[in-house]
């Protein structure tokens, strides 16, 4: 048993410290959707370009941290005042809403597998706490947009540009960012390619929002 959980921590720790400067090329969340397309006799679909976030709109962080987690660059990878807020409104019987940071669905993307259930949450925290401890936030975020599902088969920030507007990451717009990040509750579902009425009126918000997020490294 001692044996077992040094090779645990032994092993993670090593993991989160390569990927501290490698790319991340492949996330068990890509080859469980590519599982699940051969299940059920699909085509394979998987975009995905791994690319350094300077190659990036320079809008592609805000519009995200806009979206997801405008207190990114101040928690440690919990948003405490977050989470406060849906445990209240959780006991008021409105509507549950998610509290993951952008540091948590890094961890979540890279490490675990989608889903529920207190184990892989405790997971989800541990990996969380050692990326926060071993990378900085620029390689957070880089390793957050390069991973995370943008679409049916597309993941990161390099892919979706391509695919849904005809051009490199580096080209987009502020208000493609914003429609990017506007996907991201949940990317199969909508679409940045295709936006709805409901779409167009989120992007109208993050954009606001945006106006109030600072840029990574200022």
């Amino acid at each position: 048993m001692r044996w077992i959980v040094l090779l645990f921590f032994g092993s993670t720790i090593l993991f989160v410290i390569i990927y501290r400067w490698c790319p991340v090329y492949v996330t068990p969340l890509m080859v469980i959707r590519c599982v699940q397309q051969v299940k059920h006799g699909e085509k394979l679909r998987l975009r995905h370009h791994w690319v350094p976030m300077t190659e990036m709109s320079e809008y592609m962080p805000v519009a995200v941290m806009a979206s997801e987690d405008q207190r990114f660059l101040q928690h440690h990878g919990f948003d405490f005042t977050e989470i406060g807020h849906a445990i209240k409104e959780h006991r008021q019987g409105k509507r549950q809403r998610g509290a993951s940071t952008i540091s948590q669905q890094t961890a979540k993307n890279v490490f675990l597998w989608p889903g529920g259930g207190w184990f892989r949450k405790g997971l989800e925290v541990y990996f969380t706490g050692l990326i926060e401890i071993f990378w900085s936030k620029p390689r957070i975020m880089e390793v957050y947009l390069n991973s995370i599902e943008m679409g049916d088969g597309i993941y990161g920030a390099e892919a979706v540009a391509q695919l849904n507007f005809g051009y490199p990451a580096s080209d987009l717009t502020r208000a493609n960012c914003a429609l990017i990040a506007a996907t991201l509750p949940n990317p199969l579902k909508f679409s940045s390619k295709d936006p709805s009425s409901y779409m167009l009126r989120r992007q109208t918000w993050i954009l606001k929002q945006m106006r109030y997020v600072e840029k990574i490294g200022e």
